[in-house]
C-alpha cells in the first residue's frame, strides 16, 4: 500500500472489503427484492395516505438505496491491503499513539476508515480534524487543528506502526 492524502481514498482490509463487497450484493438482489415485496403488500392493503406500513416501507427502500450508493463509493475509492509498511510517518491505516498537549494520558487507535468497525481498536477517519491534521506527520511532530466547536487542540505523535505491528 502507497501512502496517500488522497481525500477519496478509503484505506480497507480485505476482511473490510469482502464484508462491505457482501453487504452490497445483499442490498442490491435480495434487500431490494425483499423491499418490493414489503411495499407492493402495503400497497394492496389500501388507501395509500394513511397506510402507516407503506410509508415505513418506502422509508426504509430510501435508506436501503442511501446505503448502496455508499457503499459503491467507498468501495470504487478504496485501497485494499496491508497497512503501510514504513513505522514512523502517520497514515492510513496506521496504529497512532498521540498525547494531548497538558494531557500526560495516550490515546492509541487505528487511522483508517470508519468501515473499518471490526478492528479490536478505535478507529478515526483519515478525513476527520485529529485525522488530517496528523496525517503525514512524523513521530516526536507537534501539530495543531480546530475542534468541530472551534476551539483549538494540539497534540504529539508519540508512535506510529503499521497495523497488526504493534506490540500487545
Amino acid at each position: 500500500m502507497t501512502e496517500t492524502r488522497d481525500d477519496n481514498v478509503t484505506w480497507l482490509t480485505q476482511e473490510a472489503y469482502d464484508r462491505l463487497n457482501t453487504e452490497l450484493e445483499h442490498l442490491t438482489g435480495t434487500g431490494r427484492i425483499e423491499i418490493a415485496d414489503k411495499i407492493e403488500a402495503a400497497r394492496e392493503e389500501g388507501d395509500l395516505k394513511e397506510n402507516g406500513g407503506y410509508h415505513a416501507a418506502k422509508e426504509e427502500q430510501g435508506k436501503i438505496e442511501a446505503r448502496i450508493i455508499q457503499l459503491q463509493e467507498i468501495l470504487r475509492n478504496a485501497r485494499v491491503g496491508g497497512a503501510p509498511q514504513k513505522a514512523g510517518t502517520v497514515a492510513p491505516g496506521m496504529t497512532v499513539t498521540i498525547k494531548f498537549e497538558g494531557d500526560d494520558e495516550e490515546v492509541t487507535f487505528l487511522l483508517a476508515s470508519r468501515e473499518e468497525s471490526g478492528a479490536p481498536i478505535d478507529v478515526y477517519s483519515p478525513k476527520s480534524p485529529l485525522g488530517s491534521a496528523i496525517n503525514g506527520q512524523k513521530i516526536g511532530e507537534s501539530v495543531s487543528y480546530t475542534l468541530p466547536n472551534g476551539r483549538s487542540a494540539s497534540v504529539e505523535i508519540i508512535d506510529a506502526v503499521p497495523y497488526g505491528s504493534e506490540s500487545p
